[in-house]
């Protein structure tokens, strides 16, 4: 069975063609979960989809992970999609538990599964409520493990229409390692962020106009004010460590680690997981900083050269050709279980690579531990590739 679709790297708008020229120039995908479904959907997906569930791949630390969600108000700041309103934002915490105690974390509600699968042509086969039996591996309440020392921190930004959850296997595995992980939604620029009174807040951004500049500027508000946040809170506030901060983003997400490094002298690394940077880096970052393409690393042709040139601290640009852009997010792995193929490599490979890779950069740089997996290509990953344009000096004279 097949399906015409119009389509770009994620998917498409509720708007159609103009709105996806747009998100084309904005260089990021925009359909999160539901446009990979819709790549290909073999007979039989539907029955599959319709009463199984779903279980993320286990995390590989050695620690029970908990989970808390938090409502943030930015009262000094209107919302940029919707002023004069506060900027409002949810975030959910991973932390190292000390005991797998707790209710399971929920991945998806009802209505936020319904909002992404209803933005796809093509999908009438997968009921509406398909995401909610996705089933996590953290506890919700779970006590807090007593470590020795405070805890290094990683924020995670989802791509646009992605909401947070989206990044739940990378940020179960990073908890399950000994870190506390932030993932933040960006309300109006995901699909569904659900506020704990009950409103949803559907993605604005979607309805087309090149916002791509202006989404990575929101976003390097979000980050210096979840980092506040965090500092003060009663319980988070002495769990981590303030001095020991990454900042992470798949897609837009990346462009807004990058941007908010540049901005905050907080956060001591960063990553962007194939995400083409709005705009590129016009100045100099000293600080480490991982590119991790996805598919062919020259779709973001001079974009991400020009980036390359500023980054003049530790820095590695790695290509992934067996991966689509989907890849770092949860997307690939449930995609298969539903009996769908988004990219050539299978699922859990995806998760896996993903998964080391920001384990070994976070252990590097906030532990300082000696990780020989970044040093150059390596025979367990042979699908990982050491790239760096011509014109730049090559990622090995950075140390």
């Amino acid at each position: 069975m097949t399906y015409a679709l119009r389509r770009d790297a994620g998917g498409r708008t509720r708007t159609g063609g103009n709105a996806l020229k747009t998100i084309r120039r904005i260089g990021v995908a925009v359909a999160g979960l539901v446009t990979a479904l819709a790549l290909a959907v073999p007979a039989g997906a539907a029955s599959r989809s319709g009463g199984d569930p779903i279980t993320l791949p286990a995390p590989t630390g050695p620690h029970p992970v908990g989970w808390e969600e938090l409502h943030l108000v930015d009262r000094d700041r209107p919302d940029p999609w919707a002023p004069p309103a506060p900027r409002e934002l949810m975030v959910s915490v991973w932390y190292p538990a000390a005991a797998a105690r707790g209710a399971a974390v929920p991945y998806a509600t009802a209505e936020e599964s319904r909002l992404l699968l209803e933005q796809m042509e093509g999908t009438d086969g997968l009921p509406p409520d398909t995401l909610t039996r996705v089933r996590t591996h953290a506890r919700a309440g779970a006590p807090p493990l007593r470590a020795r020392h405070r805890l290094p921190l990683v924020v995670l930004s989802p791509g646009l229409t992605d909401p947070r959850w989206m990044l739940t296997s990378l940020a179960e595995d990073l908890a399950s390692r000994g870190y506390v992980v932030a993932g933040v939604d960006h309300p109006y620029e995901a699909a569904a962020v659900t506020f704990p009174d009950g409103r949803v807040a559907t993605c604005r951004v979607c309805d087309g106009g090149d916002q791509g500049e202006k989404v990575v500027a929101g976003r390097v508000q979000d980050f210096a004010f979840v980092l506040d946040r965090l500092k003060g809170h009663t319980r988070y506030g002495r769990m981590i460590d303030h001095g020991r901060i990454a900042a992470v983003g798949h897609s837009i997400g990346g462009a807004a680690a990058a941007a908010a490094m540049l901005a905050d002298r907080r956060i001591d690394a960063g990553i962007d997981m194939d995400g083409s940077f709005r705009p590129p880096l016009a100045r100099d970052l000293a600080r480490p900083f991982l590119m991790l393409a996805a598919d062919a690393h020259g779709k973001h042709g001079g974009n991400w050269n020009d980036t390359w040139a500023h980054l003049t601290g530790w820095r590695r640009w790695l290509n992934v050709p067996g991966m689509a852009h989907r890849s770092p997010s949860d997307v690939p792995f449930i995609a298969e279980a539903l009996g769908l193929r988004t990219q050539a490599l299978p699922g859990a490979r995806c998760v896996w690579i993903v998964r080391e890779y920001v384990a070994a950069f976070a252990d590097r740089h906030l532990r300082h531990r000696n990780r020989p997996l970044l040093n150059g290509p390596s025979p367990r990953f042979p699908e990982v590739h050491f790239v760096g344009p011509a014109t730049a000096r090559t990622p090995s004279a950075h140390r």
